[in-house]
Parts: C-alpha cells; sequence; structure tokens
C-alpha cells in the first residue's frame, strides 16, 4: 500500500488556515464587517487596509490562498503581541477601530471574497 503524505499535510494545512480565518472571523469579521457595511467610511478604511494586505502577499501577481491569509494574519497578531497589544475585552468600537483591528478586519474581507470564488 502506497501512503501519500503530501496529500494529508496539504489537507491539514489548508484546514488549520481556514480553522484561522474561521476565528478571526468569529472575533473580529463578523461585526466588524456588519459595522463597515453601515458606515461608508469604515469600508473605506477596511478596502484600504485590504489593498495593503494584498499588496504585502503580492496578490496582485498571484492568488490569494486562505493559507497566505491566515498566516499573515497570525503574523501581524504575533507582532502586535509582541509588542504589548492586547485584545479588546469588550465589543469592538468600530467608529473609530485601531490599526490593527482594522487590518484584522481587511484579511477577513479577503477571506470572504475567497468564499465566493
Amino acid at each position: 500500500m502506497r501512503v501519500s503524505f503530501n496529500r494529508v499535510a496539504s489537507r491539514t494545512a489548508v484546514d488549520s488556515a481556514r480553522s484561522t480565518l474561521a476565528a478571526l472571523t468569529v472575533s473580529v469579521g463578523t461585526l466588524g464587517l456588519a459595522a463597515a457595511a453601515a458606515r461608508p467610511e469604515l469600508l473605506a478604511l477596511v478596502d484600504q487596509h485590504a489593498a495593503a494586505v494584498r499588496e504585502s502577499l503580492d496578490g496582485d501577481r498571484k492568488p490569494l490562498t486562505a493559507a497566505a491569509l491566515a498566516g499573515y494574519a497570525e503574523g501581524v497578531r504575533a507582532a502586535a503581541l509582541e509588542h504589548g497589544w492586547a485584545p479588546p475585552d469588550g465589543p469592538v468600537d468600530w467608529s473609530r477601530p485601531e490599526w490593527l483591528l482594522t487590518r484584522l478586519l481587511a484579511v477577513c474581507a479577503l477571506a470572504r471574497s475567497l468564499d465566493r470564488a
């Protein structure tokens, strides 16, 4: 019997990336994207951040993937934690969101666009 570990590893990596993006959507994306839909200024800000994320992942030259977005989000979050950032204790005030939450919300928006493709 021949076993292909590459397929197992790939499926596990994809599942892990999707799980990371799902957790991000629950913690930031659902309410944040709803707020952005109701606030044009927030939507414009999220769009700007999404463009910057896409650029940093070279998304204009190659398709974005769940793994790339999850890795980006984890990297940004880890760097922020290293520099003393703490996730909000309660609901986020989306009328004046901090940079990091806006960036993570942009990742959620990009992840949502992957699901629609």
